[in-house]
């Protein structure tokens, strides 16, 4: 009912970065040059399952970072075990053309606030709700100018429904605990991630 509310990335993401990769990419490369994309991701780094492809992905995320800035998208990043590497290589390709977000941002301050420093967002998801999940206790030491809500469903579903199906509608959740940490009212909290999510898509 809202195509207009539906935007499409386009990229290679690191879990689907096998030995064909090469052709992968030429398809990626096709699409990015032939369709209206609004950013390049989920790209990034995953060493969480397997680390078979370590150096290939690290190539297919510095390429696409690449593409990024000559097309003047941002990027969706996808990190699991493997902050290091990411930052190692989005320090290498630094640009004012490069941008995005950190997608389900779960690592320290430390980390934080240097993605930040390397002109990201945050993507802040289901995590920030749960009882262990460390980025709440530290979240109002990062401006409020510096994140953006997402569900990453059917993934991550935030408390009470930690273990389902996450759905869209539990963004509102999302908000809730934003409020409660930052001490805003809802109203402030939504106008800021309103503008920080139009700053990095350009939607309108």
């Amino acid at each position: 009912d809202y195509p207009e509310s539906m935007l499409p990335l386009m990229g290679l993401h690191p879990t689907s970065v096998k030995e064909n990769y090469k052709e992968e990419l030429a398809i990626i490369k096709k699409a990015l040059d032939n369709g209206k994309y609004y950013g390049i991701g989920e790209i990034g780094i995953d060493l969480y399952w397997d680390q078979t492809f370590k150096k290939e992905q690290q190539y297919v995320f510095q390429t696409q970072l690449q593409w990024a800035k000559e097309k003047k998208l941002p990027v969706s990043i996808h990190i699991r075990n493997a902050f290091d590497e990411v930052f190692e290589i989005v320090e290498q390709e630094q640009s004012p053309d490069l941008t995005g977000v950190f997608h389900c941002f779960t690592g320290t301050l430390e980390q934080a606030q240097k993605a930040i420093d390397l002109n990201f967002y945050l993507g802040i998801g289901g995590v920030v709700t749960f009882k262990n999940g460390k980025i709440d206790k530290f979240l109002n030491n990062i401006p409020p100018q510096h994140i953006v809500v997402e569900t990453d469903a059917p993934w991550l579903a935030p408390t009470p429904y930690r273990g389902k199906r996450n759905e869209p509608a539990y963004l509102e959740l999302i908000l809730d605990k934003l409020t409660d940490i930052y001490q805003m009212t809802k109203k402030d909290m939504e106008s800021i991630l309103y503008n920080n999510s139009l700053s990095i898509f350009k939607f309108k």
